[in-house]
């Protein structure tokens, strides 16, 4: 059974953190702001759904040929790639945590700079 997350707000007072209290047990958690992490999630379920929602509507008017649930996942899977593959894909994202970035300044091949060694998942995190 995962625990619970306890986050707590950073003060001056230096009374509350962010941090779990051991840093090390879930050590991605102290990094990122989980207001960040709360509206990515929503905005990646916002975008699957818009993603379903088309598909589904150009099946259903016959512009989509569409053979099993096999081919389906593949093309659902193809297109959110494109999209996230695109300057508007990540705008969208960045938009959705409350950045407004130039569509020339995203950077759509971001480095990962592993600290000590390549990833455990490799280039891809899965």
């Amino acid at each position: 059974m995962a625990e619970p997350y306890e986050f707590e707000i950073v003060t001056d007072d230096k009374k509350q953190s962010l941090a779990k209290p051991d840093p090390a047990a879930t050590p991605f958690k102290v990094v990122i702001d989980p207001r960040v992490r709360h509206d990515l999630r929503r905005a990646l379920i916002e975008l699957i759904d818009f993603h379903d929602e088309m598909l589904a509507e150009h099946f259903a008017e016959g512009k989509l040929a569409l053979d099993s649930y096999k081919e389906y996942i593949e093309l659902f899977a193809r297109s959110l790639k494109e999209t996230m593959e695109s300057r508007e894909g990540v705008a969208y994202l960045l938009r959705s945590v409350g950045f407004d970035v130039p569509p020339e300044e995203i950077n759509l091949h971001p480095e990962l700079r592993w600290k000590k060694a390549p990833g455990a998942f490799g280039s891809t995190l899965i």
